[in-house]
C-alpha cells in the first residue's frame, strides 16, 4: 500500500522521484474499496490460452479484480469454440452501447502484423475502441500488435517489417527505474520476443509525448508510456508461458517453414531440452505495478472515469 504524505512535504517529492509509492491525502480521500474492473479485448486466435496468460498476471494481486472478456463485434474466431465465445465474451458494440466504464483495458496482439493497419478487417471498429478508451477507460495496456496499432492511431508511429523474425528471449535495459511501472525491476530484463515487425527508437524519440521505459539494443523499444492517453504499449511478450516460444518453433518446423531456433531460450540452444522461464518474475512485477497504479489513481465513482481530475474537482 502507498504511504500518504502531504504534497508540500519535501519527502513527498523525494520519495516520488525514487519511485516509492506516495499518495496525497486528497487522492487518498477519493479512494475506497471496490473491485477494479479490468477488460481484456482478445484479438488472438487461441482465445483460451491468451485469457489464461493475462488472467494469471492480472489476478496475482491482493486487490479484487472484475475481469471482463471482450471481442470485436463482427470478427468470428475460427480457433475457439462458438459456445465459449458466446458464454464468456461480449462484442465491443454491446459494451459500447451500455456506456459502462473500466479501470483498465488490455488490448492483445494479433497474428496480422504484416498487414497495413487499414487492411485489417476490423480496423474501423478497433479505432473506435481506441477513441472510446479516452472517455471510458482509466488506463489501457496495448500488447504487441495491439500496442503498435494504438501507437499508430494516436501518434502515427510506424511499424517496420524485419528481414528476419525477432524470435527468442532478448535482454532489455531498464531506462526508467523510478517509473511506477518498473518498480522492483532489475537493471536489465529478459523478455520473450516473437514478431516480424519492429518499432524504431528514433521514431519514438521524435515524439516527445512518448517515453521509452524498456528497450533492447537488438530488439528495439519494448515498453512505452503514453501519459496523455493514459496508456502503455508493450511490443514483446511478458505474458508468455514457459513453452509458448517452443510451441511456435515446433509448429513452424512441422510445417516446413524456415525458422531460427529461438534466441537465448533453450539451454545451450538445444531444442531437445526443456526451456527455463526466466521472465516470469518481471511479468508479475509489470502487471502488478500496472494494477497498483490503476488502484492508486482511478476514481471510486466509475462515472468519473475519463474525466480529468482538475475538471472533476
Amino acid at each position: 500500500m502507498p504511504i500518504t504524505l502531504n504534497e508540500n512535504l519535501p519527502a513527498y517529492r523525494i520519495l516520488s522521484d525514487e519511485g516509492v509509492m506516495v499518495m496525497s491525502p486528497g487522492r487518498a480521500a477519493m479512494q475506497d474499496i471496490r473491485p477494479l474492473r479490468i477488460g481484456l479485448l482478445n484479438l488472438m486466435p487461441r482465445k483460451i490460452q491468451t485469457e489464461n496468460q493475462f488472467a494469471r498476471l492480472i489476478g496475482a494481486t491482493p486487490l479484487q479484480i472484475d475481469f471482463q472478456l471482450i471481442r470485436m463485434s463482427d470478427h468470428h474466431s475460427r480457433n475457439t469454440a462458438a459456445d465459449h465465445m458466446k458464454s464468456f465474451y461480449r462484442p465491443f458494440r454491446e459494451v459500447e452501447a451500455t456506456g459502462e466504464k473500466f479501470d483498465g483495458l488490455v488490448i492483445t496482439g494479433a497474428p496480422i502484423e504484416l498487414l497495413d493497419f487499414d487492411q485489417v478487417t476490423y480496423w474501423d471498429e478497433l479505432t473506435r475502441v481506441f477513441d472510446w478508451t479516452q472517455s471510458h477507460v482509466h488506463s489501457t495496456f496495448g500488447v504487441c500488435w495491439g500496442g503498435m496499432a494504438m501507437a499508430w492511431h494516436f501518434h502515427g508511429l510506424e511499424k517496420h517489417v524485419l528481414e528476419h523474425k525477432a524470435f527468442g528471449c532478448f535482454r532489455h535495459q531498464n531506462l526508467a527505474p523510478a517509473s511506477p511501472y518498473l518498480r522492483g525491476f532489475s537493471d536489465d530484463v529478459l523478455v520473450p520476443v516473437s514478431r516480424w515487425t519492429e518499432i524504431r527508437q528514433p521514431d519514438v524519440d521524435a515524439r516527445p509525448a512518448l517515453r521509452t521505459l524498456l528497450a533492447s539494443p537488438d530488439a528495439g523499444p519494448c515498453l512505452l508510456e503514453d501519459p496523455c492517453h493514459r496508456a502503455l504499449y508493450v511490443f514483446n511478450h511478458f505474458e508468455y508461458d514457459s513453452t509458448t516460444l517452443k510451441d511456435e518453433y515446433d509448429r513452424d518446423v512441422l510445417a516446413g517453414k524456415a525458422i531460427n531456433i529461438p534466441r537465448n531460450y533453450y539451454p545451450e540452444d538445444d531444442p531437445s531440452r526443456p526451456p527455463a522461464n526466466r521472465w516470469r518474475s518481471h511479468a508479475h512485477l509489470l502487471y502488478g505495478n500496472w494494477i497498483n497504479e490503476i488502484y492508486q489513481t482511478t476514481w471510486y465513482d466509475m462515472d468519473q472515469i475519463g474525466t480529468p481530475v482538475a475538471e472533476a474537482r
